[in-house]
């Protein structure tokens, strides 16, 4: 840990609790043991770890039956991924590749060292033949799910190279959610798939494919909206042009200071259009039978919302790329794993902070409005803040019974005027007791000789024999 994070962390302190908690805490559900898997399969978890800082966490901690198909189907759309992110490949030879990635997914001895030498995940491709020989042992039911959501994966990417290559970009809403669909709803299809196959997830999920396409497009939606500054420079851009120009005239535009207000304008109307998709993503996971499953899907989804209240009306997105702190992630992570009752009460906070951020200045602010509504009372029509039998019990007792109700009412008024006739009582007896001292003081009486008697310890009336010492204790020898 560097100079930096010791001083952020002494500042925020309960940041770096939420880390020490994370590690003293969390329990996984499943853990893998390195000690009995081949090398090839070890270099694997290896390359995981190094493409990945959240997903790796919980892949790993994944049910023994889909641990290796998900490790090996993550990296199977990474390595795709990766020839895709890179410019600097020609697309004669970039288009080829992604179109026929699923066919080499078995090809033993494969690899690709056609990246740019700065490329992140570039050791991955040069080294993928550790992947194709681990997933040639995986199930074939398995194999078959990920060789057909990387073939229709790929075949997507390709297209949308091509007309990044032509500099023809997001055009419209339909576009940007078909862009969606390629890169994660069919992700997300595909893992549906897996979970029900292995008998972790109810069958009814592959029957609900907008299910099964909120949880991929809300994640794919908050990383283009947090990666605005990092494809811009890239010279990506996943905006849809029919929301951008409804702000400014170029896309350009947008990162220059003087349309900042523009600019955050027109990044919640794509942080409302990812909110549609939150109460989905609830609805989705009710249906996830297995603890670790349950994770795998929950964390990433919790670290979205959780990012959306970053992103939102934050102009910081059109200058650096911004992600939430260990010790957030942390705290989510934490909150996440438990059940989805938890879970719920996990977006319910984050839905109420975009709602606090919310303003009348924004153009969205109705919609963005009503969709957090709307999303606290789904959450709320499966798990009532108020216990609706408490309610109903009190009504009933409330109109069952108005005789009782009108005797406690009696009760509390005869309470309340004893109140008063003491409260009068005492005040007659002070005031009396005031006046009664105040004659006697005009009429001569020596309280400072009671007083010293007092103080003497003298409580009673002083015998005959001591009123003469009295009398030369406080006689005037002048008189």
């Amino acid at each position: 840990m560097g100079a930096g994070s010791i001083l952020y962390y002494a500042i925020h302190f309960h940041e770096l609790r939420n880390i020490i908690q994370w590690k003293t805490w969390h329990q996984p559900v499943h853990e893998r043991d390195p000690e009995k898997e081949d090398p090839s399969l070890q270099k694997c978890f290896y390359f995981l770890d190094m493409t990945s800082r959240s997903f790796a966490v919980v892949i790993k901690e994944l049910h023994p039956e889909l641990l290796v198909p998900i490790a090996l189907f993550y990296l199977i759309l990474r390595g795709m991924d990766t020839v895709e992110d890179d410019m600097t490949i020609p697309m004669d030879q970039k288009e080829p590749v992604l179109r026929n990635f699923y066919k080499i997914t078995e090809k033993e001895g494969w690899s690709f060292d056609g990246n740019h030498v700065k490329e992140r995940d570039r050791e991955l491709l040069v080294h993928f033949y550790h992947v194709t020989k681990e997933f040639r042992k995986v199930k074939p039911v398995y194999k078959d799910i990920i060789n057909d959501i990387t073939e229709k994966m790929g075949n997507g990417m390709a297209e949308y190279c091509k007309k990044g290559d032509e500099n023809i970009y997001v055009e419209t809403i339909q576009d940007y959610y078909q862009y969606c669909h390629y890169v994660a709803g069919l992700v997300a299809n595909g893992l549906t798939r897996l979970f029900v196959e292995s008998g972790l997830a109810n069958p009814a999920l592959n029957d609900r494919p907008h299910l099964q396409r909120s949880m991929g497009h809300f994640l794919q939606k908050t990383n283009i909206i947090r990666d605005i500054r990092e494809d811009y420079e890239d010279n990506r851009r996943f905006w849809p042009r029919e929301v951008w120009s409804k702000y400014v005239n170029n896309f350009e535009d947008l990162f220059k200071p003087e349309n900042q207000e523009a600019a955050v304008n027109c990044s919640s109307e794509l942080v409302l259009d990812a909110l549609n998709h939150a109460d989905e993503c609830l609805f989705y996971l009710a249906g996830i039978k297995e603890q670790s499953v349950f994770n795998f899907c929950a964390i990433p989804q919790a670290m979205a919302v959780a990012t959306l209240v970053l992103v939102f009306r934050n102009p910081a997105i059109f200058k650096s790329n911004i992600k939430i702190t260990k010790g957030e992630a942390c705290r989510v992570m934490l909150d996440s794993t438990q059940n989805l009752r938890v879970l719920s009460d996990v977006y319910r906070r984050f839905v109420r902070e975009i709602h606090k951020k919310n303003t009348p200045k924004d153009p969205n602010f109705l919609k963005i409005s009503i969709t957090c509504g709307k999303i606290e009372q789904f959450i709320d029509s499966i798990f009532p803040t108020q216990d609706p039998k408490a309610l109903v019990q009190a009504a009933e007792a409330v109109q069952s019974s108005p005789a009782k109700a009108e005797k406690d009412a009696e009760a509390e008024e005869a309470r309340q005027d004893l109140m008063y006739m003491m409260v009068a009582v005492m005040g007659t007896l002070f005031t009396l007791s005031c006046l009664m001292i105040g004659v006697a003081w005009l009429f001569g009486a020596r309280f400072d000789v009671a007083i010293d008697q007092l103080k003497n310890g003298q409580w009673r009336h002083p015998d005959p024999s001591s009123a003469e010492s009295l009398v030369n204790q406080y006689d005037h020898g002048e008189l």
